[in-house]
């Protein structure tokens, strides 16, 4: 695949206007590859100096062809960035904005996600913080994993639980 992309790349130089044909098959074979929403696929275009006519049927083809489908990416996302990043929903819910996935289609897809999913996220991270942090007191402490969870993008009700829990842990 990346070869390929490479290739249209380096065959389509950037003083030359693309042809419609030109930007789909460069769209397609991207969306082909992995997960776009219509914001990433409408800034590609936008730097290549794509007029709004011409923008408006390539997103309404890619639409149609479920090349781009914003619900799916979302789901995808919001999956990937719990899991594999340790996003909290609020961070989590950012991105999606920056991304400009409108909250009818994201706030749906993030309600799915069970509440103890970010519980069972956040105590292994704020377990292996702690490790890290030199505190002089427990006060101190739990402001330092507080703030690291907070950057994180979880909710304080997550926290409190973790660092409550945490905290048991380490009274015994």
């Amino acid at each position: 695949y990346h070869r390929t992309a490479r290739s249209i790349d380096s065959t389509i130089n950037s003083r030359s206007v693309m042809t419609e044909q030109q930007i789909l098959f460069k769209l397609t074979a991207l969306c082909a590859g992995s997960e776009h929403c219509s914001y990433e696929m409408t800034e590609k275009m936008r730097k290549w100096d794509v007029d709004d006519e011409t923008q408006a049927r390539v997103m309404a083809y890619l639409t149609r062809e479920r090349y781009v489908d914003d619900e799916r990416y979302c789901r995808f996302f919001v999956r990937d960035k719990i899991r594999f990043n340790k996003w909290g929903r609020r961070k989590v819910e950012q991105a999606l904005m920056v991304k400009r996935i409108p909250s009818e289609v994201y706030k749906p897809v993030l309600d799915e996600v069970d509440g103890e999913d970010f519980t069972a996220i956040l105590r292994p991270l704020l377990n292996s913080k702690r490790k890290t942090l030199k505190a002089a007191t427990t006060y101190e402490l739990n402001t330092k994993l507080m703030k690291f969870a907070l950057s994180r993008g979880f909710d304080m009700e997550t926290i409190r639980k973790c660092l409550t829990d945490v905290d048991e842990l380490f009274d015994d």
